[in-house]
C-alpha cells in the first residue's frame, strides 16, 4: 500500500531553514549549512545531473539513494518550489533549472493556480490549490501504488503531521545551531503525535534518524 514519507535536514536546535528566507537565500541565512554533509557526495553530483562520477561515498550515500526508493510521486509546498509570495511570476520554473532532480510527477501546494509545468528528465509540476488532502489524493493516484515523497518545507510537513496523514519521516540531523528560522516541529498544538524510531545511521557531519508515525486509533 502506498505511504506518505518525508525527509528533511534540521539543525540541532530544530530549524529546517534559517531566518530571512528569500530568492537569494532560499534556505534562509545560514541554512545551507544544513546540507554541507551532502554536497561532497557522489550521489549529490548525480542529483544535479553531473556526469563523470567523483565525490565521496559514505553511509549517507545509501541514505540519499533510498529517498527515491519506491517513489511514484512527490508533494511539496509553495516555498519549496519557490518563486516568492503572491501570484506566480511567469518566468519562475523552480530552483533546479530545466532538469530538476525529481523524475516523477510533483504536486505543489499553493493558493495561486497555474498550468502544469513540464520540465526535462520526466518531471511535470502540477499546482494544487485545494489543500493538503487534495494534493495527497492526486499524488497517490499518480504514484500508481508506489509511495509519495513529501519533500518539504517545514510548514507543509507540519500540516500533514497535524492531519495524521504522514506515515514516516527521516530527519538528517546536522551539528549546526541556527538560532532562528523555521522550526520543523513548532506549533503542533499539543497534538498526540507519537514517533517510533526505526533506524539511525551515523555518517560524517550528520545523523540520519527515521521514524514511523504511530496512529492513535
Amino acid at each position: 500500500m502506498s505511504k506518505l514519507k518525508s525527509t528533511m535536514a534540521i539543525s540541532l536546535d530544530g530549524f529546517g531553514a534559517g531566518p530571512n528566507q528569500s530568492e537569494n537565500d532560499p534556505l534562509g541565512v545560514g541554512g545551507e549549512r544544513l546540507h554541507e554533509w551532502m554536497v561532497s557526495l557522489a550521489v549529490f553530483r548525480e542529483m544535479q545531473g553531473e556526469e563523470g562520477g567523483g565525490g565521496e561515498v559514505t553511509a549517507s550515500t545509501d541514505v540519499v539513494r533510498s529517498w527515491w526508493d519506491n517513489v511514484g510521486a512527490i508533494v511539496m509546498g509553495r516555498n519549496m518550489f519557490g518563486g516568492g509570495p503572491g501570484p506566480w511570476r511567469g518566468d519562475w520554473r523552480g530552483w533546479w533549472g530545466e532538469n530538476p532532480p525529481y523524475h516523477a510527477p510533483v504536486f505543489v501546494l499553493t493558493h495561486h493556480p497555474r498550468e502544469p509545468l513540464e520540465m526535462q528528465g520526466g518531471t511535470t509540476f502540477y499546482f494544487v490549490t485545494e489543500g493538503i488532502e487534495a494534493g495527497l489524493k492526486l499524488a497517490t493516484e499518480a504514484a500508481g501504488g508506489k509511495d509519495v515523497w513529501l519533500t518539504g518545507g517545514a510548514s507543509v510537513i507540519r500540516q500533514y503531521l497535524r492531519a495524521g496523514l504522514l506515515d514516516q519521516i527521516e530527519i538528517s540531523l546536522a551539528p549546526v545551531l541556527l538560532g532562528a528560522g523555521e522550526r520543523l516541529f513548532a506549533d503542533l498544538d499539543g497534538s498526540e503525535i507519537e514517533l517510533e524510531q526505526v533506524r539511525a545511521i551515523e555518517a560524517p557531519g550528520v545523523t540520519h534518524i527515521t521514524y514511523r508515525i504511530k496512529r492513535n486509533s
